[in-house]
């Protein structure tokens, strides 16, 4: 996997989902404040639907947009105040030596990492603009030096490329949206490139997948993942099977096939929305 298909499939997700929640936005202002409109896709559909008499559609349109836009209200807002109480009882358990120390072998000095004492190994990245690297005093003791290096380096990745938003993005497109059902599966296939892409830069900077695999299968023997309610990225609870097959084989490809019904129906949402539109051009 490539960051090519990374690109890909975050532009297509946020392009197709990120448009036309905008075009609800704009119009959910323009029926709660009265905001003029020069061109709004759902006002168009709306007012082709008039013109046609079905008055059904029309509430049936109006619904779909609230529900989406509250929906959406609801769920970046829960994500945010969820994301914000964690990380404080975070805090609560930090073991300020080791985070001090891991901070000044990977971080120059600036805090990205938290060690806290917890004894089930966890090892995630949260928070959106500025994510932060979580390690659990657990992790530290099953991992020896090298797979703990692997590890850091794997989260390291999710940090730098923020990674933890840009999977909520998507997360929140095929929860919110799921009337279009290939966002859903943007969303998945997403994930894995990035735990693949994650475990790529780990390896590239050790020179060896060895210490790579041998954490993850520690990890995953533990069987106590962390389960945590907001969106992060772990290094052992998703795509383990694609992980694996990279570990043992680098230069193993897993090539992206789109699934026909789920984009046949997306397609035919979207060929609906053009018919309205053009029916409301003549």
């Amino acid at each position: 996997m490539s960051k090519n298909q990374s690109k890909m499939i975050f532009t297509a997700c946020t392009l197709i989902a990120g448009t036309i929640l905008f075009q609800m936005g704009i119009y959910t202002l323009y029926v709660l404040m009265g905001w003029d409109l020069t061109f709004n896709l759902i006002e168009v559909c709306h007012s082709a639907a008039k013109s046609l008499g079905l008055t059904s559609v029309e509430y049936m349109l109006d619904a779909l947009v609230f529900y989406t836009v509250l929906l959406s209200v609801w769920k970046i807002g829960k994500q945010l105040f969820t994301a914000r109480n964690t990380y404080k009882k975070f805090l609560l358990y930090e073991d300020a030596q080791l985070t001090r120390e891991l901070n000044d072998m990977y971080s120059k000095g600036k805090r990205d990492f938290t060690v806290i004492s917890c004894p089930a190994p966890i090892a995630v990245t949260m928070g959106f603009l500025n994510p932060k690297i979580i390690l659990s005093t657990g992790l530290l003791n099953l991992l020896d030096e090298n797979e703990l290096e692997a590890v850091v380096y794997h989260e390291l990745h999710h940090k730098i490329h923020r990674d933890p938003l840009k999977i909520f993005l998507l997360s929140l497109f095929a929860s919110i949206m799921w009337y279009i059902p290939i966002l859903k599966w943007f969303h998945k296939k997403y994930k894995i490139v990035r735990e693949v892409l994650a475990d790529h830069y780990a390896i590239d900077k050790l020179g060896s997948s060895r210490d790579l695999g041998s954490a993850l299968l520690k990890m995953l023997k533990t069987g106590r993942q962390a389960n945590l309610p907001f969106s992060y990225v772990s290094f052992a609870d998703t795509s383990v099977n694609y992980r694996i097959k990279y570990i043992l084989d680098p230069l193993t490809e897993f090539p992206l096939k789109l699934p026909i019904m789920l984009t046949i129906t997306s397609i035919y949402v979207f060929f609906m929305l053009c018919v309205l539109f053009i029916l409301a051009l003549l």
